[in-house]
């Protein structure tokens, strides 16, 4: 074994980007959600946590959190349920593949790492695919761009999503597909499915290749009605049993603009985006900006081969659709979970460039190839991706919004002390970026909301609610939403605490706890009305 890795002086670099991917990125995820930086997709981490957390105790895909955005809850004002089921909003059953590692260490921060090590264990499958037809060097070059994309980072050091395991399956399927093994390339088709609804886009793509290539006209036709076949199944048939948030949500959220933002099933969709081919031109182009600026950004690290490999169209084409027809503001961002969906495509694409264009991997070439890539390095530490370096780079430079580490590692040691005031087993409504750190337990919502529906089916108020003031402070004056997030949250605690139906028991840096019939702490209220008047003067600013 020694002999066999001192010969293979390259499978040494690979192991090494790989290991250095895991540990930065798991440090850099880990201090993130530690010290409580804030993200946009923050309470997605709490709702992924809640489920893996109900599931260890048999209450499989249920989640009060992920209640909080049903339409139930959203349209017609009925309150979160503890029992609600996920599965109605996205069906991922996949998910379930890692509850044995997540019971080892039930913590949000266990699912930080494991995406991480999700995401390493695809670029080591892409090495060994890109093996299958190529020298190591130009194999080490494809699993470096791999570990360098923007379109990877980013969405690696977001929060936990279910899209994280979509580059793992399907390099996995596409290199048993090379070595014909087709037992476990029909096993990881399936494992693909599982991992949400719509990841069948990303399958049947595959099987559209191979259909249209005719290297396996058979399987791949047999993929593509595999994938619609489930994608109709599951979007008109099995997520309503359990809500009609597929329909009433997010076909409209996504698709609205199709369909005239009336609720529509995937089926309705897919027949309105058909018959409407000009309107779908128009999405794909528009905004033409964003849409270069997308593409660029994945073919930046792969020297740009992407843009001119038939294959990577092919296989990256119909999950690249569906993000550009989407209306969600988030469908083009690279460093979100979407771009995922597309990162296997190109990749893969580029593999059999090379495959056809071995002559290319020049000198001069590779010199470009790696200036790329360290451009793309570049970029994406620039960005700060998900927030996730805000601890070396300012949020804003005009106006300048920066925390230093110190100052963040002390707001969050308050955060913690006040979260350790409240029992394991109590009811919660927290602020977003407070949400996946108590998110180990059974009734927990975001606040503004106070209630919940507990499996008594008895509609209760919440005995605790923390609320983190000073962060919404501090980024107020960039981000719109924390400033009207903070106009909204201050007159429903001048209300609570008014009331007397919650008592301020606590208060630090900017930190609020309240609990539910208890009586005000008069050493608490003095610095909560002082640091309240130094919020006025945001309170009056026009929206």
């Amino acid at each position: 074994m020694l002999q066999q890795w001192q010969k293979q002086p390259e499978l040494r670099w690979v192991v090494g980007m790989a290991s250095a991917f895991f540990v930065v990125l798991s440090a850099i995820a880990l201090h993130r959600y530690y010290n409580f930086y804030p993200t946009y997709v923050a309470f997605d981490q709490g709702i992924f946590n809640q489920v893996f957390w109900n599931g260890l105790h048999g209450r499989f895909f249920q989640s009060s959190l992920s209640s909080t955005l049903s339409a139930a809850v959203t349209q017609d004002g009925q309150v979160p349920e503890v029992f609600y089921h996920r599965l109605g909003q996205h069906f991922t059953p996949a998910l379930m593949l890692w509850l044995p590692i997540y019971a080892l260490f039930p913590s949000p921060a266990l699912l930080s790492v494991l995406q991480v090590a999700l995401m390493t264990a695809a670029g080591l499958v892409l090495y060994a695919l890109a093996r299958h037809y190529h020298n190591p060097p130009l194999a080490v070059m494809i699993a470096a761009s791999f570990y360098g994309a923007a379109a990877v980072i980013g969405p690696t050091v977001a929060n936990f999503h279910d899209l994280c395991q979509i580059p793992l399956f399907i390099f996995g399927l596409l290199l048993v597909m090379e070595k014909r093994w087709w037992w476990l390339f029909w096993l990881l088709a399936g494992l693909t499915l599982l991992v949400r609804e719509d990841a069948g886009v990303v399958l049947f793509s595959v099987g559209f290749y191979l259909a249209v290539s005719r290297r396996h006209l058979r399987a791949g036709l047999g993929v593509c009605a595999l994938s619609v076949a489930y994608i109709l199944l599951v979007t008109n048939w099995a997520m309503p049993l359990f809500s009609p948030d597929i329909s009433r949500r997010f076909m409209v959220e996504q698709f609205g603009h199709f369909i005239g933002n009336q609720e529509a099933s995937s089926l309705q969709v897919i027949g309105a985006i058909a018959t409407q081919p000009l309107r779908l031109i128009q999405e794909v182009i528009t905004p033409v900006d964003r849409t270069i600026s997308y593409l660029l950004a994945h073919w930046l690290p792969l020297a740009f081969v992407p843009a001119v490999a038939p294959t990577a169209w092919l296989v990256a084409g119909f999950p690249l659709l569906q993000n550009f027809m989407r209306q969600d503001p988030t469908a083009l961002s690279i460093d979100l979970r979407y771009a995922l969906t597309v990162i296997p495509g190109f990749f893969y694409g580029a593999v059999l460039w090379w495959a056809k264009h071995p002559g290319a991997f020049t000198r001069r070439f590779r010199r470009f190839w790696i200036f790329c890539l360290s451009v793309s390095l570049i970029l994406t530490i620039v960005s700060n991706p998900n927030r996730a370096l805000s601890f070396l780079i300012p949020d804003s430079f005009q106006p300048w919004v920066y925390s230093a580490p110190q100052a963040q590692w002390q707001h969050a040691a308050a955060i913690r002390g006040l979260m350790a005031q409240i029992p394991t087993d109590a009811s919660v409504s927290a602020t977003t970026h407070i949400v996946p750190h108590l998110s180990n337990r059974r009734e927990i919502v975001r606040f503004p909301a106070l209630q919940v529906r507990n499996d008594a089916r008895a509609v209760v108020s919440v005995d605790y609610v923390i609320l983190d003031f000073q962060q919404l402070r501090q980024y107020q004056v960039v981000f719109d939403d924390d400033r009207l997030l903070l106009k909204t949250m201050v007159p429903v605690v001048d209300r609570l605490l008014a009331d007397r139906s919650y008592g301020l028991v606590g208060f630090r840096d900017g930190v609020l706890l309240m609990q539910r019939s208890a009586s005000s702490d008069a050493i608490t209220t003095t610095p909560w009305s002082t640091f309240r008047q130094e919020l006025e003067p945001i309170l009056r600013q026009p929206d």
